[in-house]
């Protein structure tokens, strides 16, 4: 056990040279790291939310508003069914009681009728055990030719579920786009969806592009009615009535149903308009897209659109020729910063659903710097105590000991820096436990060795038995503390998920840097010394 072969000692070296220069470029400030050789690693770790501040966004998908539109776009698939020849006659069409409802006229007709409105149970995935397709709706029916479709509960589960996964990749583009450093977003229960954005000093900016639905859409502006009529009566069948963003706000009779969506959009950028040199956003559309804009506009010279975002008019021109290019741009009151968010919330796509703030804040500079003082505090008085201890106790073995636990904690550095992990401060937390359980490792080798000592065997035996009998018992123990950190990572978030990192990796550190590397430096004192009896 105390034989090194040469590439062993070569791997053990290379393995500490290679933690020292991975953890070296958090020593300097990034501006010097940039400047040095391709071949020294550039990674520096990256501080958490509670460390170097920034903001904290907890979102819950708004089941109601997603209920709503869904219905309302059921009632369209229903009226469109109902609609195909032969034409069945009906009433009373339209969202009551969480639930699409129709009445069928003629009770000839009611059974034709269920088997069109049954292909709209929408049969989801299958489960994850395999239990087969989910319905998204249930339909029941009434003897007074009454038809309902209602969401069941596994299809709306279903349907959250996916409109979460759906939000966090649209948000990750957004957050991705301001350039903020390493931001957590994950899911939380079955609706909430937890965003950090570390470093970043404009929460409110961040809150405005995150929680904007950026629903795009196109309309067709009808000048025949005065929105004036609208607002003492109704909007005629077909038509609604929106608002822009102008202060004050303009009203515009549009049709309801649109014309294009952004899902044809396949680039959005903020430029400025060369004759007023005033922002605007381009955007250019896919293939398909083009093709519709084209063939609409070519259709509706001398008529206005209204650019359409969630529900308010961003703007709505005169198509004055027809726009065959696939591209196009929007004007409005903007300014550098407002074109520019557009541009990102067009390019990250709309959200499948409205979000809603559950919980919000921001943590300064000021108290991430308190955190850091803080954190470097504790983890020094804890080195000094375990190193002091170490040595009074187990004296040159200590020495050892207190090496290999330097070692160890650079080699925690460095790996966090070379997989880009954030440190929070319950990180350090677990860098501060490692300590304790590096020179635990160490504790029961030596208690091992004077074991092996006072039965009689000679030094080198001794030791050579006290790392060899000792393994096992380190091994158990740093397993079964991993399967906690294991079990940690899964099922936690955020802090706690910090925390199992950086004990995962001291785990692993620790292994290394207590059998491997402490059994090296005895060795070569063995090797150097011959001793006849153990110094502990």
């Amino acid at each position: 056990m105390l034989y090194f072969a040469r590439w062993k000692i070569v791997l053990i070296l290379g393995a500490a040279v290679l933690g020292i220069l991975a953890a070296l470029p958090n020593l300097f400030p990034k501006s010097q790291v940039e400047d040095w050789p391709s071949w020294i690693p550039h990674r520096q770790i990256v501080l958490g939310l509670d460390l170097q501040g920034g903001a904290y966004l907890l979102y819950q998908v708004d089941r109601e508003d997603y209920i709503d539109k869904r219905l309302k776009s059921v009632v369209g698939e229903m009226r469109a069914a109902l609609r195909e020849e032969p034409r069945i006659g009906y009433t009373g069409l339209g969202v009551a009681d969480d639930g699409a409802q129709v009445r069928i006229r003629d009770q000839a007709q009611f059974t034709a009728a269920q088997e069109r409105l049954g292909e709209l149970v929408t049969p989801l995935q299958s489960t994850l055990f395999g239990q087969g397709a989910v319905d998204e709706f249930e339909m029941t029916t009434g003897d007074d030719g009454l038809i309902r479709l209602t969401f069941t509960d596994e299809g709306l589960s279903q349907r959250i579920r996916s409109i979460v996964q759906q939000s966090i990749e649209v948000i990750r583009r957004r957050v991705d786009e301001l350039g903020t450093t390493e931001p957590n977003i994950q899911r939380q229960g079955e609706d909430r969806i937890l965003v950090e954005a570390p470093g970043l000093d404009d929460p409110e900016r961040l809150k405005a592009l995150v929680g904007q639905t950026a629903q795009l859409t196109f309309h067709l502006v009808n000048t025949s009615i005065n929105p004036q009529q609208v607002l003492e009566t109704r909007a005629p069948p077909g038509e609604m009535l929106l608002y822009s963003m102008d202060d004050p706000p303009q009203p515009y009779v549009v049709e309801e149903s649109p014309l294009m969506t952004g899902e044809d959009l396949v680039d959005a950028r903020a430029g400025f308009q060369q004759q007023t040199n005033e922002p605007i956003v381009t955007f250019r559309l896919s293939t398909g897209g083009a093709r519709t804009f084209a063939n609409v506009t070519t259709t509706n010279v001398g008529r206005p659109f209204a650019i359409v975002l969630d529900n308010e008019v961003i703007s709505a021109p005169v198509i004055r020729e027809p726009i065959t290019q696939g591209s196009g741009q929007i004007s409005g009151n903007f300014t550098v910063q407002t074109a520019n968010d557009l541009s990102i919330l067009l390019r990250a796509g709309a959200l499948p659903a409205k979000l809603t703030i559950v919980e919000e804040r921001t943590v300064g500079p000021g108290l991430g710097e308190d955190s850091i003082a803080a954190g470097e505090t504790a983890a020094v008085i804890a080195a000094i105590g375990v190193a002091v201890a170490m040595l009074l106790v187990y004296g040159l073995f200590g020495i050892f000991a207190n090496v290999a636990l330097v070692v160890n904690i650079v080699l925690i550095l460095g790996l966090l820096s070379l997989l880009g992990a954030t440190l929070t401060l319950p990180g350090i937390a677990g860098i501060v436990l490692t300590m304790g359980m590096a020179v635990d490792a160490n504790v029961l080798i030596y208690e091992r060795i004077r074991e092996e000592a006072k039965a009689g065997r000679s030094a080198i035996t001794a030791i050579d038995a006290g790392f060899s009998r000792a393994i096992g018992t380190i091994l158990d123990a740093n397993i079964t503390t991993l399967i906690a950190a294991v079990i940690l990572f899964q099922l936690g978030s955020g802090p706690v998920r910090g925390f199992a990192v950086t004990l995962a990796i001291g785990i692993l550190t620790t292994v290394f840097s207590a059998f491997f590397f402490t059994r090296f430096l005895v060795a070569q004192w063995v090797r150097m010394k011959r001793p006849s009896s153990v110094p502990l």
